[in-house]
């Protein structure tokens, strides 16, 4: 069998806008060229992989509104974890804010992964996490 990689992720959503605006401003994704999809969407660079924003307003959605960082989600790996923790926080994203605020955010610097994890949600729910994962 040949080796696989992985080359996107597709997020649904339910307002492009909003996860598009989310993912530039909070990530520093830039939009990249899409084919032109019966659907609306938006594709993102991100390293050498790509995420990709699918509209499709009846797509399963977390009912949850807060972070569960046992269900789905995806990590972002980054080299300079506590530079990202200060980005968040010049966003407004912090630990001490209630748990079904938007901007709440979940950090573990020391545990059982051996790296530094963080957690938040984007306008749809869908959990991210931000490591730093050797």
């Amino acid at each position: 069998m040949s080796v696989l990689a992985l080359h996107h992720v597709s997020i649904v959503t339910a307002d492009l806008g909003k996860s598009l605006q989310f993912y530039c401003d909070v990530f520093g994704l830039t939009e990249i060229p899409r084919p032109d999809f019966p659907v609306a969407g938006a594709w993102l660079a991100c390293g050498s992989l790509q995420i990709h924003l699918v509209v499709h307003p009846e797509g399963t959605f977390r009912q949850n509104p807060t972070i569960d960082r046992n269900d789905w989600h995806f990590a972002f790996r980054t080299d300079d974890f506590e530079g990202v923790t200060e980005r968040l926080a010049a966003l407004g994203f912090r630990e001490d804010l209630p748990e079904d605020d938007p901007k709440c955010v979940l950090v573990s610097r020391s545990g059982p992964a051996g790296f530094p994890q963080l957690y938040l949600r984007d306008p749809d729910s869908n959990v991210v996490e931000i490591n730093g994962a050797p």
